[in-house]
């Protein structure tokens, strides 16, 4: 597998924030959303290829219990269904963080397995290529994280959270897009629809470390 970065740090966002977790960063995208923070993984990455179990290794290695799998986009390596499996019989917490643009239907039948989804909202200009059959398939094991630039990012998050009835479905989170939203005019929007169950969230790793550093 094309593995950018592997490294132990607590978990910046998702369900798990702020717990620790084991993160495998893989290569490579299919889209190019303008406020990626993670472009040296799909740029011309500089990867090692590394075998499944190799993986596996590192990641008991580490005693952590989390395992974070991110990119990039984790769900187009073509390797990854097996790597799924080989997880599932270790009682580990899996997540994988995806961008919501590929079908998660078919690795939901793999137990112990978590999916992050992004919703890819108007500021990222690649809210076209969003897989919306993936919302018959999440439950409250998964989340949809909303990453938002601004006020016509809040009022589209709100838009497909009422269209699919994912915040009785799944967990919803707001996330700002780091640096271009004040964090009050979220909080407002939050208050002013009454929007129960929504979860504003920040990249938490961005305020511990320099928002560029990597393997952190």
């Amino acid at each position: 597998m094309r593995v950018v970065e592997k490294f132990v740090s607590i978990n910046g966002e998702g369900i798990r924030q702020g717990q620790l977790s084991v993160f495998i960063r893989f290569a490579f995208c299919n889209l190019r959303c303008i406020y990626c923070d993670t472009l040296y993984s799909l740029i011309n990455p500089n990867y090692e290829e590394e075998s499944i179990d190799k993986l596996i290794e590192y990641i008991l290695s580490t005693g952590v219990k989390n395992v974070t799998l991110t990119g990039g986009e984790p769900l187009i390596q073509p390797e990854i269904g097996k790597l799924l499996e080989k997880l599932s019989d270790l009682n580990l917490n899996v997540e994988i963080e995806t961008n919501g643009s590929i079908s998660i239907l078919p690795f939901k039948n793999i137990k112990n397995i978590a999916f992050t989804l992004d919703y890819k909202t108007p500021y990222s200009k690649e809210e076209t290529k969003m897989d919306l059959t993936n919302y018959n398939y999440v439950t409250k094991n998964d989340a949809v994280k909303f990453v938002c630039g601004d006020m016509n990012d809040l009022i589209r998050s709100k838009e497909i959270i009422y269209k699919y009835n994912l915040q009785n479905k799944t967990n919803c989170i707001f996330s700002p897009v780091f640096g271009t939203i004040e964090l009050t005019e979220i909080v407002n929007f939050l208050k002013e629809n009454t929007l129960n169950d929504i979860r504003l969230q920040l990249q938490i790793h961005k305020f511990i470390w320099d928002k560029n550093k990597r393997g952190v």
